[in-house]
């Protein structure tokens, strides 16, 4: 078994839980950057190879340790803070393109999981409540990102066609959250002033990042090929999400969202991605029924503990304490009871 990324997450986490597992007689971690001390601990028995995917030498690593199933897990969200988009598709793009090419010319190999996202989908007002994993984005997408995405579906997808007796499974993730992993969500709700979109309130669907580990382990060790949706239970309001980390809100239109959103958050603002301003904007919902049903998985977090487990392990110093939240809620609910009986 080869798992790519070894070196951050969810790739060095995952290679420790397949490390563990008794079924699983080798694990070979592969990623261009070596691993921390404290990863390669955790990976225990596993044994690291440093490659950069890119590389058609890849196929030799492949070949060599004659893995049956490898797990594409070296996917970059966004650019790298010394590089740019251009690096980060191609680290991407090329990168899932030349590992998959030495797949299909592996005979050893008969299984790949890749690692997705929701971006897929993207984001619009014509969105349904909940994408199925046959439905596509609404309009064109204009993230990288989501773009990356897509082009590396297709690469899977292209590699099971040419190699029928590979089984190939997708993993599209909705956006993570956890105490340890503070992706992009989580720096959002991170800022102690939090700027929101004037007359939306974002429908999130979250998944914890242990149930995203639990998920591709179990694609790994023992799930169908296909494509799968991977989500929490539940939903949040992003108004929700907000007050329950403690944060203050600040309604802003979105043509100034960017732009005004620099001066509450700094620089921060600028990280944020194409899809990622969409998600603020209007959510996304996954059906999460095949995962049940064909995947056999089943999260341990909802959406909403996911959410507040992240706040507890961030220990936020909050802003907006909750019985002000509280108060101001009985207040509002006293006088349009009072307004209605007056009426």
């Amino acid at each position: 078994m080869l798992v790519t990324g070894a070196s951050r997450f969810p790739g060095g986490f995952l290679v420790s839980r397949l490390a563990q597992h008794p079924e699983i007689d080798r694990v070979v971690a592969v990623d261009a950057v070596s691993p921390s001390k404290d990863m390669m601990r955790r990976m225990g028995r596993a044994e690291f190879v440093r490659a950069d995917i890119r590389n058609p030498l890849i196929g030799k690593v492949i070949r060599g340790t004659e893995v049956d199933t490898v797990v594409h897990a070296a996917v970059l969200a966004q650019a790298p803070k010394s590089g740019s988009r251009a690096a980060m598709k191609d680290m991407n793009v090329i990168g899932a393109m030349q590992l998959f090419a030495a797949c299909q010319k592996a005979p050893s190999v008969r299984k790949v999981v890749l690692r997705s996202a929701s971006a897929v989908y993207g984001g619009s007002p014509k969105d349904p409540a909940k994408f199925t994993e046959e439905m596509s984005a609404r309009r064109p997408l204009q993230g990288g990102w989501a773009r990356d995405c897509i082009e590396m579906e297709g690469y899977a997808r292209r590699l099971g066609r040419h190699r029928p007796d590979i089984g190939v499974s997708i993993l599209r993730l909705a956006p993570l959250m956890g105490p340890r992993l503070h992706g992009w969500v989580a720096r959002y709700l991170s800022s102690p002033i939090v700027p929101s979109i004037l007359g939306r309130d974002a429908r999130m669907q979250l998944l914890h990042e242990e149930d995203a580990l639990a998920a591709l382990e179990r694609a790994t060790v023992a799930g169908p090929a296909g494509t799968f949706n991977v989500a929490g239970d539940g939903a949040v309001m992003m108004s929700q999400a907000i007050r329950r980390a403690g944060r203050a809100e600040v309604p802003i239109p979105f043509s100034l969202f960017r732009s005004a959103g620099r001066a509450l958050m700094g620089s921060q603002m600028r990280s944020f991605t194409h899809e990622q301003l969409d998600y603020f904007h209007f959510g996304c919902g996954l059906d999460t029924t095949r995962m049940r049903a064909d995947l056999s998985f089943e999260p341990r977090w909802t959406t909403l503990q996911a959410l507040d487990d992240f706040v507890r392990g961030a220990r936020l110093s909050r802003v907006i304490k909750p019985h002000w939240v509280d108060r101001a809620e009985s207040t509002v609910l006293a006088v349009a009871g009072a307004e209605s009986q007056i009426r």
